[in-house]
């Protein structure tokens, strides 16, 4: 098929006890994997199916015709960094470049936190929250059911899913120690790093075409 489920870059049970076992198989096995399923059906014998899903979701999105594929193409691109943001030995210890900029940007680390967290449980129903580059500059910001920042001219650097299904089983309604969770044990502060690498390279690239 076209699009594929990319395997998970750890074991299901390496994320707890932040996240079980049972959640992670749940979250990839049914509604990532259902994602991939649906986009696949929704572009089966069209131009779309030989396409990037960066492409699919710029030319979808805000297109009332093509709803339903943006919504499932953003889910899976998406659901693939969600996975990515996390690991099993990650959490709080940001050093060097990026903690200066975090720094930077909102006054401290626990500033930042903070306003991970706010955001996060602000978020009315489903979504996810992000820390991105808006050109030079680090922000928290939220998106609703299946938006992603590609849509909105931001570089994400890390997200956290916000759905229900992320976190229900193990936090019940309780999303505020469910992302405080993900901050302090599972975040990957690397994969950060690798992200705003690849900002501050397509920026450099985008300038030296004009």
């Amino acid at each position: 098929m076209p699009f594929m489920l990319p395997p998970l870059p750890y074991a299901k049970d390496a994320l707890a006890p932040a996240i079980s076992a049972l959640t992670v198989e749940l979250h990839y096995e049914k509604h990532h994997r259902g994602y991939v399923d649906k986009l696949n059906k929704l572009t089966a014998g069209t131009p779309m199916s030989k396409r990037s899903l960066e492409d699919v979701i710029a030319q979808t999105w805000g297109k009332c015709e093509a709803t339903t594929i943006f919504d499932n193409a953003a889910q899976v691109w998406n659901h693939n960094f969600f996975w990515r943001s996390m690991s099993p030995t990650g959490g709080k210890s940001v050093l060097g470049r990026l903690g200066s900029r975090i720094e930077v940007g909102f006054g401290s680390y626990e500033k930042f936190e903070h306003e991970f967290i706010e955001k996060a449980v602000a978020q009315f129903g489903s979504g996810w929250v992000w820390l991105v580059a808006d050109a030079d500059q680090l922000k928290v910001v939220t998106t609703s059911d299946a938006v992603t920042p590609l849509v909105l001219g931001l570089r994400p650097l890390l997200t956290c899913d916000v759905w229900e299904h992320a976190y229900y089983l193990d936090y019940r309604n309780d999303r505020e120690e469910f992302v405080r969770g993900f901050l302090t044990q599972l975040a990957n502060w690397a994969f950060v790093e690798d992200q705003l690498l690849v900002s501050a390279t397509t920026a450099v690239r985008s300038a030296a075409a004009q």
